[in-house]
């Protein structure tokens, strides 16, 4: 076998090769990508693997270097360079003036503060820089100048800084502290070992607040690009969570938040009204009725999802998690979006342990979330009105029936409950039990059995109750401009902290992802009478006039049918083929005859109806049009246990399991 040389044909196929490569390899930059392909490398990765491979230069048997490194200079050892002098090397390399940075500062920051605008490119800038937060985030003293440092030994400076002049001044400063000094405000003042401490609450009342479930909360928040606060109808607010608001504004600004109003059956259409235009001023909301039979707000949900996944283009999907207190409704939002039971619900709070993924259509998916309640100075009763504890847990459920009375009117219990009159709560426990037939030994009423009873129809809608909301600017209602005493006052404070944070520009159009309902539409379970039935406001009214909601939901029905028809393809080959012919023989004029009605209804219609009909009505007569198919009773058709032999299969037309050949003619 001949010698070869050094550097010959065979020992450069057994060096690596160097620079990009060609064709769909990953190391070629200009590659061709389609646009769901986003996680490919850039030229900048590419370099810097290269950089990583091929980091040594090639040097020959004299040790000179033949070939650079990548990132090497090309001049030769020894070589001199010289920079041209230019004054440019020493000045900014981008300068603004003072005005455009002021004002594209309140530009992005009207941008963030609008719920109804997104932010879809990040600048270059140091943003971080414009926000002036730190400015006026006060520094404590003795973090920057420590006692020692300023008067003990070791002392820094000659004299420390004191705001006096002289003694007199310090003298009359002190007189006025102390006629301004308020005994009660003093937190340095020790208290009295046998002042009175508040009860411990009991362990059932902190239901919602364990770690494990604020884990499958943060792991819904990080797993999804938008993110639904469902909130009860009946009271928005108390079931609000500013802190999980707060969170989402601070730490995770680029999801979005949609705030939906779930159970808007169970109060008057004008509440829905009214709440949704006071909410929608912070964040994008809507009504929504959980049902999988009769749903309302499917369509435009539905919609609003469509115009957040159009925005993210570079993304295959987009995730949308549904979070909120307990026994709100939503697993029910979910099987009502998909039209079938696939999440476990129960009127009941706690249903949900963890956190599961729905697929909704190929670009949305849908994350459902166990109920999650942030620690606040909620009383025990609130806790069981909100639905946050089971009523079977709860101990003494007597002591939360007085409220229940304050709130809920004395007409719609004498509706609900056939009471005329009664005296106190103890006297309503007695006459509902005996009526109801609740008594225990001797005939004493049992009035903890009758107090689940009422606590019961309180969560679960039957009792007539809801939160007035505020009124809106400019009108003279009087009823309405008191808001519910039963708001605790730490989650009044909490929501002004979230509406000064959240100041949107108001008269301006939403830009971003919105949605229209039609609020007349809404079918209200419950009566109510009195002041709580009024109109629609007309102001308000114009903002949700829409008819294209049936549409949209028709829309995402075909679509979901689509998407099922291609999984349900081998099923309905299978089936086909097992047909009976004499059933086939029945439903042929039947299908023809529908065929042939439909025919003649579309042949009479003149050219100038169909020019007018928008595409929407064309799609719903095509829908129309197609033949569908129908349902055959298997027992009516076949022998069963060869129990009727008028109704038995013809096994040369129809071989199920079995090959021809093998069947006895």
């Amino acid at each position: 076998m001949a010698k070869t040389r050094k550097g010959s044909a065979s020992s450069a196929k057994g060096r690596p090769r160097e620079g990009f490569r060609k064709g769909n390899h990953s190391l070629n930059p200009d590659r061709v990508r389609s646009a769901s392909d986003t996680h490919l490398r850039d030229k900048s990765t590419i370099k810097r693997l290269l950089m990583y491979k091929n980091s040594k230069p090639v040097r020959d048997s004299k040790g000179k270097i033949v070939k650079a490194a990548p990132f090497q200079s090309t001049l030769a050892s020894g070589s001199v360079s010289r920079i041209a002098p230019n004054q440019k090397w020493f000045t900014n390399t981008r300068t603004v003036t003072q005005n455009a940075l002021q004002k594209f500062q309140q530009e992005l920051g009207s941008a963030i503060r609008d719920p109804y605008r997104v932010v879809m490119r990040q600048t270059k800038l140091p943003v971080t820089l414009l926000n002036e937060r730190a400015k006026y985030s006060r520094v404590h003293i003795l973090d920057t100048q420590s006692f020692d440092s300023t008067f003990g030994k070791k002392a820094k400076r000659k004299r420390p800084n004191i705001k006096f002049d002289d003694l007199t001044t310090f003298v009359e400063s002190v007189d006025k502290r102390i006629d301004t000094y308020d005994e009660t405000k003093d937190t340095n003042i020790v208290a009295d070992e046998c002042a009175d401490r508040a009860e411990v609450r009991d362990i059932i009342m902190k239901k919602g607040t364990s770690k494990r479930l604020w884990n499958e909360l943060y792991k819904v928040i990080d797993s999804s690009d938008v993110v639904v606060q469902v909130l009860d109808a009946r009271d928005p607010n108390g079931t609000r969570s500013p802190h999980i608001e707060q969170y989402l504004r601070k730490e995770k600004p680029h999801k979005h938040l949609v705030l939906v109003l779930n159970k808007c059956d169970l109060v008057p259409v004008w509440v829905t009204q009214r709440w949704v235009t006071t909410l929608s001023k912070e964040y994008p909301t809507m009504a929504f009725r959980a049902s999988i039979t009769n749903p309302f707000g499917k369509g435009a949900m539905i919609n609003l999802l469509r115009q957040f996944s159009k925005l993210h283009t570079d993304k295959k999907q987009i995730s949308v998690g549904f979070i909120g207190y307990p026994n709100v409704g939503k697993s029910s939002i979910i099987n009502a979006l998909k039209a079938k039971k696939v999440c476990k619900v129960a009127p009941i709070a706690g249903e949900t342990k963890v956190w599961q993924y729905i697929t909704l259509m190929r670009r949305i998916y849908l994350i459902d979330c166990p109920g999650v309640v942030y620690p606040s100075g909620d009383t025990d009763t609130d806790i069981v009105l909100k639905g946050i504890v089971r009523v079977e847990n709860v101990k003494d459920p007597e002591d939360h029936i007085p409220t229940v009375l304050q709130r809920v009117k004395s007409e719609y219990l004498t509706k609900t409950y056939k009471i005329q009159e009664w005296v106190d709560c103890d006297d309503f426990l007695v006459k509902m039990a005996e009526r109801m037939g609740k008594l225990l030994k001797g005939g004493e009423p049992d009035t903890n059995t009758i107090a689940k009873m009422v606590l019961n129809d309180w969560q679960r809608g039957k009792l007539p109750y809801f939160v007035k909301p505020p009124v809106p600017e400019g009108s003279t209602d009087v009823t309405n401009s008191v808001k519910s005493s039963e708001m605790s006052t730490e989650s009044k404070a909490n929501e002004k902290e979230v509406q000064k944070e959240s100041t949107s520009t108001t008269g301006e159009q939403p830009v971003g992802p919105q949605v229209k309902q039609n609020l007349s539409k809404v079918e209200v379970e419950l009566d109510f009478s009195g002041e709580d039935i009024q109109t629609l406001d007309n102001e308000s009214s114009k903002l949700f006039e829409s008819d294209d909601e049936d549409d949209e939901e028709e829309d995402s029905d075909e679509e979901m049918d689509e998407q099922n028809e291609e999984i349900d393809e081998d099923i309905e080959d299978s089936v086909e083929k097992t047909e009976v012919k004499s059933l086939e023989k029945d439903l042929k004029p039947k299908m023809k005859a529908k065929r042939i009605s439909k025919a003649k209804t579309t042949d009479n219609k003149t050219n100038s109806d169909v020019k007018k009909m928008s595409s929407r009505e064309r799609r719903r007569v095509e829908r129309d049009a197609k033949p569908k198919k129908v349902g055959v009773h298997y027992y009516e058709t076949a022998n069963v246990k060869n129990k009727n032999r008028n109704k038995k299969i013809d096994l040369q037309n129809s071989s199920r399991g079995h090959s021809k050949k093998h069947i006895k003619k």
